[in-house]
């Protein structure tokens, strides 16, 4: 009977992960099932794009797998149990595995704040994008904008968006200084940025509620917003929290330093879904540049277990942070591997095609998951090795 597998999630973790494992192991010993929500691949890095109205081209998971054996199932999680190895999905289906890679990844976080789920758009989904666009579409001139959030989401959406509708009268809210964390050249440059696209900015300003038409912020201030956009943080899938798994306060499964849940040894947890902390000991954030290098040492590790290997050793760390500002501005702020800010950064329209370079290369490590790396489909091994005793996660950075 072949090793089952199934993957929860096909954005880039839970992608990335499936295809890597296509490439490591034999399809005579492995069967693996991807489950999916939508039938594209979903470049969650461009969803900024997508609600200021650019197309992007279509990435069908059936291309991206094609090839592999992987089994892609068009279906939404609606319960897990770790104790019975079964996955439930909403077309009534269970699933039974005996490898977990869990990969639901995260979505928008309102944080409570009143209103903001009843009246604010969000960009952390497609279908999110969509409808913002479809908002923005039918502003009149002059319409008012508002983009909570000042974090690299929002910063983002907001030039984004102030490019695209020059018409509209664009704003940014954020609890502290705008890109207060980047180096004085870069934020330098963001201010020039801002004001040549005549985005206002409300720096150090809470947002209290959110109104159909405005947006309140703690000290009373009501700024005006015909159409309100939420880029506030991230909230992980609730269904592991719902488990048995060990997990955190805000749903996050701990796991060992190969990615393997500390209570439930044969759940895999990748990108946002998992509580990995860098060499500084300090969570990695909930990003792209992490979750990428998750995949790859779950799916080395689950490939070294199962055919007795040797256990991979993957230094995830940090090189930039890429922000487009628009389609012709960008910046790049450099980082230590603990994401630290260093002094330089590239600024402009360098910055903007590096940007675009990184996005491109993105979907192609999905496309390509072991990409320069010999492709070698090794056998399952009669007793495969437990992934027990790995320890928790201590060699990032």
């Amino acid at each position: 009977m072949k090793h089952r597998i199934v993957v929860l999630g096909a954005g880039y973790t839970g992608a990335v992960a499936a295809g890597r494992l296509a490439r490591r192991l034999h399809g005579d010993d492995v069967g693996i099932t991807v489950v999916n929500a939508e039938p594209d691949f979903v470049e969650r890095v461009r969803m900024h794009e997508l609600a200021a109205g650019r197309d992007l081209k279509p990435r069908p998971l059936d291309e991206v797998f094609k090839g592999t054996g992987i089994a892609l199932k068009l279906a939404k999680v609606s319960g897990v149990n770790v104790d019975d190895k079964t996955v439930t999905l909403d077309t009534a289906e269970e699933l039974t595995y005996d490898t977990l890679v869990y990969a639901l990844g995260s979505h928008w976080n309102d944080h409570g704040v009143p209103g903001a789920a009843q009246y604010a758009e969000q960009i952390a989904s497609r279908p999110g994008a969509l409808k913002l666009r479809d908002r923005l579409a039918e502003l009149p001139a002059g319409g008012t904008v508002t983009v909570v959030g000042g974090g690299l989401t929002g910063i983002e959406g907001v030039t984004e968006i102030a490019e695209a509708h020059p018409d509209l009268n664009v704003s940014l809210v954020a609890a502290g200084g705008l890109g207060d964390w980047v180096s004085p050249k870069a934020q330098k440059h963001l201010q020039k940025v801002f004001a040549d696209l005549g985005i206002t900015v409300h720096e150090h300003s809470e947002v209290a509620r959110v109104e159909a038409d405005a947006v309140i912020t703690a000290d009373g201030t009501a700024i005006p917003s015909a159409v309100t956009v939420w880029t506030t943080g991230f909230a992980v899938h609730p269904i592991a929290a719902a488990t048995t798994l060990e997990t955190l306060a805000n749903g996050q499964i701990l796991v060992d330093d190969m990615m393997a849940s500390v209570s439930h040894p044969d759940v895999y947890a990748v990108g946002d879904a998992a509580q990995a902390n860098g060499s500084s000991g300090q969570p990695l954030r909930m990003s792209c540049a992490s979750g990428t290098f998750t995949a790859y040492q779950a799916a080395d590790a689950i490939a070294a277990r199962l055919t007795g290997g040797k256990l991979p050793n993957t230094t995830i760390r940090y090189f930039q942070q890429c922000i487009s500002l628009g389609r012709n501005e960008g910046l790049i702020q450099f980082v230590t591997a603990d994401d630290r800010t260093k002094k330089y950064s590239l600024r402009g329209r360098a910055a903007a095609a590096y940007k675009e370079i990184i996005c491109w290369g993105a979907y192609v490590g999905v496309a390509n998951p072991t990409l320069g790396m010999p492709v070698r489909r090794r056998r399952v091994a009669q007793q495969p090795a437990t992934s027990a005793g790995h320890g928790r996660l201590r060699t990032v950075a």
